[in-house]
């Protein structure tokens, strides 16, 4: 979008003031002096006056050309009758009137940047960021030679840097950043010698490094990052910017090895080359950079040793190397680095000890090495370090004792110390760390009781000690410990009753006491734990009732008792649960039937009574269980009766178990259960033969055996349908089958028939219309009015041209989507909105229809969006009858295509999460600062619910976002998603949990595109934490189970820093997932680094 041109008016005002000059000297050199002064002060005057009218009229008129309607308030004292625009809202001027500077900041101005900025023959200062600029650099901007500052960042430019900027031999900054610039680095920018600050990152640039940047002598700072296209090796040349003191290169492809030159950067103080492929050794001559503060090299491929060097950096405060092939010993140099505040060498190779000479830094906040081969003992000296936030020394080797000495910790918030080799007992003193929030120590071999003090400290949600040797009872100072939300004491010796006093853990998620010594019975003053969502006590000898206060916790999704000394009658109040997922209760001493009650458990996935004493016949209410896909076991049971024909409808159960009971009759209600892949009917009293499906056929006999007068698997005969040579008749349940089938048939045909009718003539009406729809749209029926929001070089005619059923790509409930191929080459997707009642509209967002109207709702949402995540919107056309959206195209689709279109198989969920973005890119901050977090969050719940956000299967038109707060548990996700192992599942419950963080009602409780990315890579690690394998999956229901760590689950989000989610409202956490899975996220990297 080109604006008028200045330059022929300058010239020609330019000669007409020279001519009169020569003109008076020669003819009227007998005039006074001062009339001369006079008359030539009055003309410069005029001629400065014209040209300041031009500025205004060159500024107004390009303002004019913004969508936004009505004109910004922030601008709207520009007005094209002023003199001049010094006075203007982000214009100032010089003394003579010149416009020397344009600073306009965060407005959504959607226009393309001045195409004849040469005009501005006086401008110094040109910045137009974060204002939804469209189109290219103009490369008459290089004709402005007195620039000295160019920012045009956080816009939507595009194409390439322009090699003209070469010639602003003032320019001192240049920022371009987060913008959807292609192209290469111009090498023409070297011409640039007073360059002080060059920002590109976060942009599509490719191409090498140019070595030449290295001749900028005055350079500060570098910033090239986030250019996933920039490639080649580092320039040793950049050693050469003596003045550099940032350079960033992260989350690119760039290799090779870091240059020693770098070590020439005297004044560097942010080194920041995270998330690319660089490999090889830390240059020891690193240590040179005298005046380094952040060092950020993680997520590399970095080998060989951390050099000593580092130690002579005085003014180092972060280190962060996490994720690197990095081995050999941590250097006790380290410990000379007295500034430093964070040190993150997780997933690495690293051995040997932790050096003593940690204790004496000072300022360390953060000391994170998990994942390693770090052994020897836990150094005591590390109390010194009061001002210690994090100690993470997870999944190493580290032996001996805890220190008691670490109680002097005041300020630590978490102690990661699991996946060791620790011994003795967990030291009391733990309990002086009033601000822990945090404490894990499973899986290593701790021994003797727990610490009642643990249980005074007001702050701690998470503690977990799964898999010691601690014995001695549950304290009954445990109900002191109100902001637990995590508590996992399993797999210990731990004997004693459970204290009533837990009731007093208001805030608990989780309780996990399984595998213990536990006895007596489990207290009614559980049920005061109202935000409990899964509780394990399996594996102990706890007895008595189950305690009905249990049917008040309306949120619980797993109770699992299995193996304990339970016993009376199943409570008929567990049928409340209508959160409840998992009910496990086999191997106990119940008696008496199963309640009817359960089948109001809706949102039953799993259910396991077997081996207990339970009589009666199957609830037929079980079968209303539409959610029961995972098991259903009731062996070893005293069960009696036929199987009810309602069970019939669980045609989602995998495995069914109703073996060692004294079930009879025949087997036909189990005909119609396509999804069993497991059946168990052994020792029954069924008769009769068999259902004729493939489960059938390849059933064992043992799953068959002890059934006296059922038919064998082995024989052909003993299936159904079954006719011919075998001389056995049908029985007269398949024959009266067999009728109702050939009625149902000849009903089938009959209505196939009448539908082909009535389908052809609705076709040619259809056809008919669309016939003449066409035509007013195609002819001159009505006028078509077109607006732009991009610089476009086609016509209404091109696009209508296109608009046929060969083109079509999509249809959805807004319209039918086509792509058009324009005269020009250029390729674009335009959207036919279906009709509907609008009054006549002049415009785009005229939205006084009488109906929502999708139209004025795309247009004013996507006129005001600028993104280079989200598709660009290139303009709108529209008559009476028919309303265009015009759009990029996009050859592979959208994710809403993919997620809501069913056109092939599910999108499998290992998938999903690379389609919005991937992970790593919102950690990294590849998601800007300025992404709107809630819509990231409604994409979220799109991806694991498979619904759009106003879905026409959610009820009362509610949007998904409520829908799923109201619905809370597993129901919620995508049924082609519930196949998938339970694992599986349950990291989608997490995740789901992150995204109703994102859309929490209230703005500034939601996390940053930060903490949310470093969230999402900690649920591997939490999943493992508490996910248990079923053992109706894993075989038979006597086998145990324990859960294990696995490194491979641990990725990124070990490497984090202070407690993300503190100003996450936890207290209001409706979830279905633990809340303190959030609680640990946020990485230490992304509040600092740098691209």
């Amino acid at each position: 979008m080109s604006m008028p041109s200045s330059r022929h008016h300058s010239s020609s005002s330019s000669s007409s003031f020279f001519s009169f000059f020569f003109s008076f000297f020669y003819n009227f050199s007998s005039f006074p002096f001062f009339v001369f002064l006079t008359l030539l002060s009055t003309h410069f005057t005029t001629f400065s006056v014209a040209s300041q009218n031009h500025e205004a009229s060159i500024l107004f008129s390009w303002l004019q050309y913004s969508s936004t309607s009505p004109p910004l308030s922030s601008l709207s004292n520009w007005n094209s009758f002023d003199s001049n625009p010094c006075n203007w809202t982000s214009i100032k001027c010089s003394p003579q009137g010149f416009v020397t500077e344009i600073s306009i900041q965060s407005l959504p101005l959607q226009l393309p940047v001045p195409t004849n900025l040469s005009s501005f023959r006086s401008l110094k200062k040109l910045v137009i960021s974060d204002a939804n600029l469209t189109g290219t650099i103009p490369v008459d901007i290089g004709d402005c030679t007195g620039l000295t500052v160019v920012d045009l960042s956080s816009n939507s430019l595009v194409g390439t840097i322009p090699s003209s900027l070469g010639k602003l031999q003032n320019l001192e900054v240049l920022i371009l950043n987060s913008n959807q610039l292609t192209g290469k680095i111009p090498v023409e920018i070297i011409n640039c010698r007073r360059l002080k600050n060059l920002l590109l990152f976060d942009n599509r640039l490719g191409g090498y490094i140019p070595p030449e940047l290295g001749r900028l002598n005055h350079l500060e700072e570098l910033r090239a990052g986030g250019n996933k296209d920039m490639v080649g090796k580092i320039p040793g040349e950049l050693g050469d910017c003596s003045n550099l003191t940032v350079l960033g290169l992260a989350d690119t492809q760039v290799s090779g090895s870091l240059p020693a030159s770098l070590g020439r950067l005297s004044k560097l103080q942010t080194l920041s080359i995270y998330t690319t492929m660089i490999s090889g050794e830390i240059p020891a001559e690193i240590g040179n950079c005298s005046e380094l503060v952040n060092l950020f090299l993680y997520e590399n491929s970095l080998s060989g040793s951390i050099p000593p060097e580092i130690g002579k950096l005085k003014k180092l405060e972060q280190l962060l190397l996490w994720q690197n092939n990095l081995s050999g010993v941590i250097p006790e140099e380290i410990g000379n680095c007295t500034s430093l505040r964070m040190i993150d060498f997780s997933l690495n190779s690293l051995s040997g000890t932790i050096p003593l000479s940690l204790g004496g830094l000072l300022e360390l906040e953060e000391f994170m090495i998990s994942d390693n081969n770090v052994s020897g003992s836990i150094p005591a000296n590390l109390s010194n370090a009061t001002n210690l936030l994090q100690l993470q020394l997870d999944t190493n080797q580290i032996s001996g004792l805890i220190p008691p000495e670490l109680g002097m910790l005041s300020k630590l918030t978490v102690f990661f110390a699991w996946q060791n080799q620790l011994e003795g007992s967990i030291p009391s003193t733990l309990a002086s760390c009033t601000d822990l929030q945090a404490l894990d120590l499973s899986h290593n071999s701790l021994t003797g009781s727990i610490p009642p003090g643990l249980f005074q400290l007001q702050n701690l949600t998470k503690f977990l000690l799964i898999a010691n040797d601690i014995s001695g009872s549950i304290p009954p100072e445990i109900g002191n410990c109100s902001s637990l939300v995590r508590l996992r004491l399993g797999n210990n010796r731990i004997a004693g009753v459970i204290p009533r006093e837990i009731g007093g853990l208001k805030n608990l998620n989780f309780l996990d006491l399984s595998s213990n010594r536990l006895a007596g019975p489990v207290p009614d003053e559980i049920g005061d734990c109202t935000e409990l969502q899964m509780i394990d006590l399996s594996n102990n000898s706890l007895h008595g009732p189950l305690p009905s206060s249990l049917s008040s916790l309306s949120g619980l999704q797993v109770l699992e008792v299995s193996v304990n000394q339970f016993e009376g009658l199943i409570p008929a109040s567990l049928g409340r649960l209508v959160s409840l997922n998992k009910l496990m209760l086999s191997r106990n001493s119940f008696s008496g039937e199963i309640p009817s009650s359960l089948g109001l458990c809706s949102s039953l996935q799993l259910l396991d009574l077997s081996s207990n004493g339970l009589i009666g016949s199957i609830p037929m209410e079980l079968g209303r269980i539409e959610a029961l896909e995972i098991a259903l076991n009731l062996s070893c049971n005293g069960l009696s009766g036929p199987i009810p024909a309602q069970i019939s409808a669980l045609n989602k159960l995998s495995i069914l178990d109703l073996s060692h009971n004294k079930l009879e009759g025949n087997l036909n209600p189990l005909a119609e259960l396509d999804n069993l892949v497991s059946l168990n009917l052994s020792y029954n009293n069924f008769t009769g033969y068999l259902p004729d499906n493939k489960l059938f056929r390849q059933l064992s006999p043992t799953d068959l055996a002890g059934n006296q007068g059922l038919c064998s698997s082995s024989q052909d005969s003993c299936f159904l349908s079954t006719v011919g040579g075998s001389g056995v008749a049908r029985n007269e349940d398949a024959v009266g089958r067999s009728r109702k089938l050939k009625v149902a048939i000849a009903l089938l045909i009959a209505l196939t028939v009448a539908m082909a009718v009535m389908g052809t003539i609705a076709l040619i009406r259809a056809r008919r219309n669309i016939r003449d729809d066409d035509d007013s749209e195609l002819g001159d029926s009505w006028p078509w009015q077109f607006t732009p929001f991009q610089k476009l070089n086609f016509s209404v005619e091109q696009v209508l041209r296109c608009l046929v059923d060969a083109n079509v790509i999509g249809k959805g409930c807004s319209g039918v989507v086509y792509r058009a191929d324009m005269d020009n080459g250029e390729v674009i997707a335009v959207k036919k909105l279906w009709p509907t009642t609008i009054a006549t509209s002049n415009g785009c967002n005229d939205d006084k229809s009488g109906v929502r109207d999708s139209f004025s709702a795309e247009i004013k949402t996507l006129g005001s969006i600028r993104h280079k995540n989200i598709v660009r919107f290139l303009g709108c056309c529209w008559n009476r009858n028919t309303r265009l959206l015009m759009y990029d195209y996009m050859p592979n689709g959208s994710l809403g295509s993919l997620l809501h279109e069913r056109t092939g198989n599910a999108l499998e969920w290992e998938l999903r999460p690379c389609l919005y973005c991937q992970f790593e890119y919102g950690y990294m901050m590849k998601i800007t600062e300025k992404s709107d977090v809630y819509s990231y969050g409604v994409v979220v719940l799109e991806v694991l619910t498979g619904k759009q956000p106003i879905d026409p299967t959610i009820p009362d038109g509610c949007h998904v976002v409520d829908w799923v707060r109201q619905k809370r548990g597993i129901e919620v996700l995508d049924p082609s998603l519930l196949s998938r192992p339970e694992s599986e599942i349950d990291e989608m419950m997490q995740a789901l949990g992150i995204a109703l963080l994102c859309v929490n009602s209230l703005p500034d409780e939601r996390p940053n595109m930060k903490d949310v990315a470093a969230m999402l890579k900690e649920i591997k690690h939490e999943r493992e934490e508490y996910a248990k394998v079923d053992v109706l999956i894993k075989g038979s229901p006597a086998t145990d189970v324990r859960e294990n760590k696995n490194s491979s689950g641990l990725l990124a989000a070990t490497s984090s820093s202070k407690l993300a989610a503190q100003n996450l409202n936890l207290k209001s956490n409706n979830t279905s997932f633990s809340a303190s899975s959030l609680l640990y996220s946020s990485s230490s990297i992304t509040r600092m680094s740098f691209k």
